[in-house]
Order: C-alpha cells, then structure tokens, then sequence
C-alpha cells in the first residue's frame, strides 16, 4: 500500500509519498508561496532534490505539480497516480469530538470547518488541501483526517478547562485542546517501548521547534500539555509569546490603541526569542549572537530555558514521578547547549547528563549517564508516518 501524506498551509502544500511495505518514504516535497506569482517547488527523489518555480494561483495547481514530479521526469516514483492507495491529512484541530483519526467524509468536512474560528490559519488550508486532492485524485480515493488535538483528549477536566465563566465553554468550547498531538504520541510510543511498555510509565515529551509544546504522559495517555486553545499558550517559542498575565493583553490594546488581530498579531509573530532579542527567532542565530556578547539574545535564551525547567519541574509533580524524558523536533533534536541546561537543571532528580552523548544531532541517543536515576532520549519525530500508519490502518 502506498500512502500519500498531506500537510497543507494556507500558502504551502507539503508531501510525503510512503510505501507502506517497509515503511520507505519514496518521494518528498513542498510547495511554497502558492497563490502568489513566484512559487517554489522542492521534489526529492532517490537522493536528490529538484528545485522549480511554477505559479501555483491555487492547492489544485500545487497538487498538479505533486502529481507531474511523482509520475514523470528524474523523479518519477510511480507510474499512475492509481498506484496511490489512500491520502492522510493532517488537521490541526478536530475540538472535542475528534479523539482518533477518522475517515474524511462530508460530516468532518463540515467539523473542520466548524472548528475554523479555534484554527483559522490551519483549519481552512487543510480544507483547501482535502479539496485539492479529491480534484487531483477522484472522490473514490480514500482520505483520512488526522488531528493534532486527538492524541491531548484523554486530559480530564481539570487539565484542559480555564478558570473563566464556564459558559463560555458551553458557548464556544474555549477550553485547552493542546497541539503538536502526532509528534507527541510517536516520540512517547517509542520512549515507552524503550522503557519495556507504557503502563505505570510517566513521561515527558519535550517538542521543541519554532513553535514548541511539552506533554505530561501517563500509562500512554496525556494528563496535561502546554499549548492551550491555540498553539501560543506554553513557555516562549520562536516568535510566540506563551503564556503571560493576560492583563496585559487589554492593558497594551488600551495603551497602543490596538485592534484585537493586531495583537493577536503581536503575540504570534513578533514576541518570543524575536522580541526580546530584537532580531532573531532561529537557534543558531541566538547561539551565535551570544557569543558576539549581545545581551538581548542572551537574556531571550535565558528566559526559555527558565520557562523550559518549570515546566518540566511542575509536570513531575502532576505526574507524581518521571521514568522518561524525551527531546524531540528541531530544537530539541539539534541543540546540546539547551538539553545539557535542562538536565543539569534537574540535578535534584538525580539526573545526570552524558556530555558526550549529548553532542548527537538528530538521530535517537541516550543522553544521560548510566547512573542517572532517569534516562532522557533524543528521539527525532516522525509525524508524516504517524499520519501514514493511521491512514493504511483506515484505507
């Protein structure tokens, strides 16, 4: 079986074509700035890249491109588009009704759409890449939704509500949902399997990117994580704030007599490592600018990786213990300076980082010493076969 993966933006489309005999990715790619006149397409293929850049007004054109690179020129993987056997999507938020992966048919269409004003940059574009791909492919073809919230749905009550008039709730379902759900529950399966099996285990799961989250698990299950209705609540992320006294959100709409999406526009993509530093939202740019002495740069740095241990910190106590801490995504996977500071931090667990282990990038390691009282993992994320498994276990 051969599992075509989607992973649609409001302005990129990305792809992984994954046979599910030996789980082998044999194609990959993205679409980028779709809708716009300069578009850029990456195609990987047998080792190698191919770079163009078609305009793609739309997801369906964007698509054309998928289907051309998959079945013609250096990297042609299939003969037909017949040969692709079912489709996974992968969709940010499915609310509360989504606690699995399900079949896409015209009732979750309408809950995607109905859970938009909880996902509006996501929610739409994955509507746009389902939309796209029954235009490419046919309506026969089998396409699966698989929702970032669903894995976060096992969180009781007191975990996911918010200390508001619970009418709200009722009325708009404003509630913690919690997100980055597929690449939690593969790195925790795996961290479990190396524990000898998930039962009586507690683990966190610590996915640190551009945009990052942290998961409490307990016996496979979420007890609590980091990210709230939207992907901005949490400790400080790239360009995200995280969670602050929510005070000043009115005080500053007062004070710089902004509009509520010109601060929701603050919080998202002007705050975090970007609005302290001043300048930089990538790790290796702060890493680097610290080094040259800038103070600000260190200070956002300092500022993460404070927020990064009490979290840590206040998920042992929910959890009552911790058998197993995981690293994983971008940041998590090839930053050493951040993981050793965590570790360290957490000394009085008895816990002992392995330095050289530690100086892995991207590729799974233990990293603490053999008499560290809790082992921590570097263990890289798959999502897109998260999303390919529960697609061929639905097709």
């Amino acid at each position: 079986m051969k599992v075509l993966v989607i992973n649609a933006g409001s302005s990129s489309l990305k792809y992984q074509l994954i046979d599910m005999e030996g789980e082998k990715v044999l194609a990959k790619g993205i679409c980028e700035r779709i809708g716009l006149d300069d578009g850029i397409f990456t195609h990987k293929a047998y080792g190698n890249a191919w770079k163009s850049t078609p305009t793609m007004r739309n997801h369906t054109e964007a698509f054309a491109q998928v289907r051309l690179a998959l079945t013609q020129g250096e990297g042609k993987v299939i003969d037909d588009l017949s040969e692709v056997n079912a489709i996974g999507h992968r969709v940010v938020q499915g609310g509360a009704k989504y606690d699995c992966s399900v079949v896409i048919n015209d009732e979750v269409i309408k809950d995607i759409e109905a859970y938009k004003a909880l996902a509006p940059l996501h929610n739409p574009a994955a509507l746009q890449g389902i939309e796209a791909a029954t235009a490419t492919f046919g309506s026969e073809i089998t396409q699966v939704a698989v929702f970032d919230t669903s894995f976060h749905q096992t969180m009781e009550p007191k975990a996911y509500m918010f200390g508001l008039p619970y009418e709200y709730y009722e009325k708009y379902g404003v509630r913690r949902y919690g997100f980055h759900g597929t690449s939690h529950r593969y790195v925790s399966a795996r961290c479990a399997e190396l524990l000898g099996g998930a039962e009586g285990k507690r683990i966190i799961t610590c996915h640190i990117g551009s945009g990052s989250s942290f998961a409490a698990i307990k016996d496979g299950k979420v007890v609590d994580t980091t990210m709230g209705m939207t992907p901005l609540d949490g400790f400080m992320m790239g360009t995200r704030s995280g969670g602050f006294d929510p005070s000043v959100v009115t005080f500053l709409m007062e004070k710089e007599g902004l509009t509520p999406k010109q601060m929701d526009d603050i919080m998202n993509k002007k705050s975090g490592m970007l609005g302290i530093s001043g300048q930089f939202n990538d790790d290796r740019d702060i890493d680097a600018a610290i080094k040259r002495g800038d103070e600000r740069s260190k200070l956002a740095w300092d500022m993460r990786s404070y927020q990064i241990i009490k979290y840590i910190g206040s998920y042992v106590a929910a959890l009552g213990g911790l058998d197993g801490l995981v690293f994983t995504a971008g940041v998590g996977e090839n930053q050493p300076k951040l993981r050793a500071e965590v570790i360290e931090a957490l000394g009085y667990l008895g816990m002992k980082l392995d330095a050289k282990a530690n100086e892995v990038h991207g590729q799974e390691m233990l990293i603490t010493a053999a008499d560290s009282t809790i082992p921590a993992w570097v263990i890289p994320t798959d999502e897109e076969m998260v999303i390919a498994r529960d697609t061929a276990a639905l097709a």
